[in-house]
C-alpha cells in the first residue's frame, strides 16, 4: 500500500485515525494444493474415456474443457484472509478488529479436533481440506450470534501473532 508522506504521524499505542490508510498487516489466499490440481488433471483425463468412442479429438477436447471448468471453479472459490489495522476479512466474512477476541492456532490432531468434535454449530467456517492448520477467532460482538470463526491457514503462527493470540501448544486447553 502507498502511504502519503504528508499524512500525520501515528502515535505508538494509539488506534489509527479514521482518515489514515488502513494498512494490510497480513494477507493469504487459500489456494488449492498441488495434489488438488493433479486430481483435476486426472478427472479431466478420465473424461477422454467417456468421449473416445465418439472420437479421440472429441475426447481430448472434452478433457481440456473439463479441466478449464475445474480450474475456473477452483480459482473463483479461493478465499482470502486479510488483516488490516482496523478489520479482519476471512473469505466472505468481515469484522472490525475491535470485535476480535481470543485467537488460537491449531495444528495436527488439535486442528482435526477443532474441525470435528469441538466445532460449534453456529461457528463461521472457512475450511479447505487441503490445508491442515486452523485458527479459531473468537467474536466479541454481542449483536452477532456467531461465537467464533474457524479458518484454514498455511501460516497459523503468523496469523495468530498478528491478531495477538497463541498457538494451542502454548494455550491452556479449552
Amino acid at each position: 500500500m502507498h502511504e502519503s508522506s504528508s499524512a500525520p504521524a501515528e502515535q505508538p499505542g494509539q488506534p489509527p485515525s479514521p482518515e489514515a490508510p488502513d494498512r494490510v498487516l497480513y494477507e493469504e489466499k487459500l489456494r488449492p494444493s498441488l495434489w488438488i490440481w493433479l486430481m483435476a488433471l486426472m478427472i479431466s483425463g478420465l473424461s477422454i474415456l467417456v468421449f473416445v468412442p465418439i472420437g479421440l479429438e472429441i475426447g481430448l477436447g472434452a478433457a481440456v474443457v473439463v479441466f478449464a471448468i475445474i480450474a475456473i471453479l477452483l480459482t473463483l472459490s479461493t478465499p482470502r484472509i486479510q488483516v488490516t489495522e482496523r478489520s479482519l476479512q476471512v473469505g466472505r466474512a468481515g469484522i472490525e478488529r475491535r470485535y476480535v477476541g481470543a485467537v488460537t492456532g491449531y495444528r495436527g490432531d488439535d486442528a482435526t479436533h477443532q474441525r470435528g468434535p469441538a466445532l460449534h454449530g453456529l461457528a463461521f467456517m472457512c475450511i479447505r481440506g487441503w490445508i491442515d492448520p486452523v485458527v479459531r477467532i473468537q467474536i466479541e460482538d454481542q449483536r452477532d450470534r456467531t461465537p467464533y470463526w474457524l479458518t484454514s491457514t498455511r501460516n497459523p503462527e503468523q496469523l495468530v501473532e498478528i491478531l495477538g493470540g497463541t498457538m494451542a501448544r502454548d494455550a491452556e486447553s479449552d
